[in-house]
């Protein structure tokens, strides 16, 4: 149920003010939390079953409590397992009046339609505690999904390939609508980053970014491709005519209760228009600085610097290393009544509370220069600066540390020590350089081993070498690796862990930058002076056990 639906019930009841309906959705926004969790903390209900009970009362339903309830064999086979997943569905009980089923979202009735229409028999919904229908349908119809074909079929859909118009007019069908919120369901469950869909000529593929690495689906009919890129189309607010220049959208959905943004963009190719939905999972932006599992003297570092008056501190490395993460977490570190935080972002990402954020948008003319020149008119304290791309931008972001704020940014560089090379040689004087940089951090993020088939195993002299160690440098440290099991999809690894290379800009690192000395030079210099590098902050988390040799070796 949305947030939304449960809110607009309780006020249409007059249980609910206009005031504390909006904070309620605000809350829910902000942390992600249950709704009806949300609804007995703010004290409207004692508890959850009053809440229930009220719903049945809504919908003319019977309020049932399933905690010791267990169906039938005969009455599960009722309702075909792809089905009672997709639409959230436990069969109770046949009756005379026709099938009494529970659901998981009892305020839809677009559910009771695609069941009505999928099994032929009239649906009679009784109401029930969520947590108590999900756990019932996960134990006796299993919590993976069937193939796609068999959902399709379930649901009615013509498996033959028909002309265009056909097609598309299936867009906004309940199966198409149904069957594109699963995929996007069970992408975000399975904790994705990206969602490709691909149409090639004789097949439609669907594909999963989780930690980095990309998984496919059960492929749905080739001929449908049209037909599902049409309905996120519709979902994303774009051109669905417009077929031949690339666009970009956003999708704001709730998945389990929990807002979820997607970016979306689409491609056209010689098969039809490719699109990749880019997941921004809200919970990153609750990440503090001692959620990153970073080192204690790194951790310290940044607190350090973020909380200088003026100077700039960039984050470093390429494209999915977490570096928009880390400054979303030092953002929410210094973001106090008592301090003004403007950010130029292309695009923004999430919407933070109390910080002025503005999007870039270059076919307007609204670049990171002319943002950052508005912004020192804005009597700012810190500023974010998402990227520096051209000597511009990097010039008025020194001008404006020069000036007493704070400025934080990215560069897509290999190491710590190219950013300074890479800035003097956008245009910008090396002493400005060193007289503003107080510090920059590269970091990585490396999938890490599955705890649940975590395995300890020995290594190759081969594979030692490429590490660059000897068997007497290792001596008696152990080496683990993930077998692959269930919990993590077979591949070994589940969830990801950041390194980090921090190069702090001190008096004789200064001295080489007005020099305008080499990047290997100051990266020489910085390791003398007691700097980690990435190879060594990954070494440190091989020892550990947290990830394995094959994913330092992968990404330094």
């Amino acid at each position: 149920m949305t947030a939304q639906s449960v809110v607009e019930l309780l006020t249409n009841r007059g249980l609910l003010d206009e005031g504390q309906a909006a904070d309620i959705l605000s809350d829910h926004k902000t942390t992600g939390k249950d709704p009806v969790d949300l609804l007995v903390e703010y004290g409207i209900f004692n508890n959850e079953d009053e809440f229930w009970a009220l719903v049945a009362e809504e919908i003319g339903a019977e309020h049932y409590d399933l905690t010791t309830f267990e169906p039938g064999r005969d009455t599960l086979e009722l309702i075909p397992a792809g089905m009672a997943r997709l639409c959230g569905a436990l069969p109770i009980q046949l009756g005379p009046d026709g099938l009494y089923v529970a659901l998981t979202d009892p305020l839809n009735p677009q559910l009771l339609e695609d069941l009505r229409f999928g099994l032929g028999k009239s649906i009679v919904p009784v109401v029930a505690r969520k947590e108590q229908i999900q756990a019932l349908i996960d134990k006796h119809y299993g919590s993976g999904t069937q193939s796609i074909e068999d959902i399709f079929g379930q649901l009615g859909i013509n498996s033959k390939p028909g002309d265009r118009a056909s097609v598309e007019a299936e867009a906004n069908s309940a199966p198409i609508v149904r069957f594109v919120d699963l995929v996007l369901e069970q992408a975000i469950k399975e904790k994705a980053s990206d969602i490709h869909f691909e149409p090639f000529e004789h097949e439609f593929k669907i594909r999963y970014r989780v930690d980095g690495s990309l998984y496919e689906m059960a492929p749905p009919p080739v001929h449908l491709a049209m037909s599902v890129i049409s309905r996120i189309k519709v979902m994303s607010n774009m051109n669905i005519a417009e077929r031949r220049v690339p666009q970009d959208g956003r999708i704001m959905t709730v998945v389990d209760g929990r807002p979820v943004d997607m970016r979306v963009s689409t491609l056209p190719t010689q098969y039809g228009e490719s699109v990749v939905l880019r997941v921004l999972d809200r919970s990153s932006v609750n990440l503090t600085l001692s959620a990153l599992g970073m080192p204690p003297y790194l951790y310290d570092y940044i607190q350090d610097t973020i909380h200088k008056p003026n100077g700039i501190f960039i984050v470093t490395g390429p494209t999915g290393a977490g570096k928009t993460t880390t400054l979303y977490a030092a953002l929410k570190e210094i973001n106090t009544i008592d301090a003004k935080l403007l950010t130029a972002e292309d695009p923004v990402e999430y919407d933070i509370e109390g910080i002025m954020q503005v999007p870039i948008n270059e076919a307007v003319g609204l670049t990171f220069g002319k943002a950052l020149r508005s912004f020192l008119r804005q009597d700012p304290d810190r500023i974010m600066v998402g990227e520096m791309r051209d000597v511009e931008t990097a010039q008025i972001a020194i001008q404006a540390s020069l000036t007493g704020h704070l400025v934080l940014s990215t560069l897509h560089t290999n190491d710590a020590a190219g950013a300074v090379t890479r800035l003097i040689d956008m245009g910008v004087e090396p002493f400005l350089v060193a007289a503003t940089l107080e510090g920059i951090l590269a970091q990585r993020l490396l999938r890490t081993i599955c705890k649940e088939c975590v395995t300890p195993y020995t290594p190759s002299p081969i594979v030692l070498n490429q590490l660059g160690l000897s068997q007497s440098d290792i001596g008696d440290k152990k080496f683990f690796t993930g077998a692959g099991c269930g919990a993590c999809g077979t591949s070994g690894y589940k969830g990801r862990k950041g390194i980090y290379e921090l190069l702090d800009i001190n008096d004789p690192l200064r001295e080489l930058i007005t020099q305008k000395a080499p990047t290997l030079v100051l990266r020489q210099k910085a390791i003398e002076l007691g700097m980690h590098t990435l190879r060594e902050d990954g070494l440190r988390n091989i020892y550990d056990g947290v990830t394995t040799i094959e994913e330092v070796l992968k990404y330094t």
